[in-house]
């Protein structure tokens, strides 16, 4: 078992303190493609609802043992801007079961230290949504032990362009310089930008891509795919996509 290793092929500096038994491999940010709660239900011949209900049951799983584990940041894709193309009926039950989530699991991430942060314009979700998260995000705002990002009517392409017109507002009022544009900018402009690097971005139920997902910050990440379908993904699932990651070297783009 490897630390993961920066481009001079030292480990990184972030993770000098960390022994190999560390459960984290130095890993401080990983975000989860949490995929395949309709074909769970469909090998089990139940209806896709009773699979999201599943999924959202693994999704409290998965956040306590990552808690306990250490993890300083994790961000999951709940619902994408895309995810509006699916039946009415659907997104009715992702809807509720959100409800659902927020009101009962809001006392136990004040409990145990967990930060909430939405990333995406959930600003568009029905106004009890939108309410419930605003509070949620407000009560949990002094926590520190561990922060879930969760990315809800989210999609990278639009995270970016919202952010390149939050630049062009600036650049129009005088404030900031075309030329003076740097990557720092843009970053800073994007919905994770008070978040660490994404180091292990994972997806499930064995689709290769990334879905519109976090495209500016997984650029750098090292990605893991399992078969495993998410209702079923556990803490053997989380701790085998971990110890993938400290297996590697990462050079980022150097030798």
């Amino acid at each position: 078992m490897k630390l993961a290793r920066s481009k001079s092929g030292a480990a990184d500096p972030a993770q000098a303190m960390v022994g190999i038994s560390d459960p984290l491999y130095g890993a401080r940010h990983v975000a989860i493609i949490m995929d395949g709660n309709g074909r769970w239900a469909k090998r089990k011949h139940l209806p896709r609802a009773f699979g999201h209900k599943k999924g959202v049951e693994a999704v409290r799983n998965i956040v306590r043992i990552a808690g306990k584990m250490g993890l300083e940041t994790m961000t999951l894709y709940a619902f994408s801007s895309e995810n509006w193309n699916r039946p009415e009926e659907e997104i009715s039950d992702l809807m509720g079961l959100l409800r659902q989530y927020i009101q009962s699991d809001i006392a136990e991430f004040v409990k145990n230290g967990v930060r909430l942060k939405v990333i995406g314009n959930y600003k568009a979700l029905d106004a009890d949504i939108v309410a419930m998260i605003d509070s949620a995000i407000e009560k949990t705002a002094g926590n520190s032990k561990m922060t879930l990002a969760v990315a809800l009517n989210y999609g990278a392409r639009d995270e970016m362009l919202r952010a390149v017109q939050h630049i062009a507002s600036r650049v129009k009022t005088g404030e900031l310089e075309p030329e003076a544009i740097n990557l720092d900018h843009i970053s800073d402009a994007l919905d994770t930008a008070d978040l660490p690097p994404l180091d292990l971005l994972i997806r499930t139920s064995g689709e290769l891509r990334l879905s519109n997902f976090l495209l500016w910050q997984v650029a750098y990440s090292e990605l893991y795919f399992t078969d495993t379908l998410w209702p079923d993904f556990d803490k053997a699932e989380l701790e085998k996509a971990l110890q993938s990651f400290g297996d590697r070297e990462r050079r980022f783009g150097g030798r």
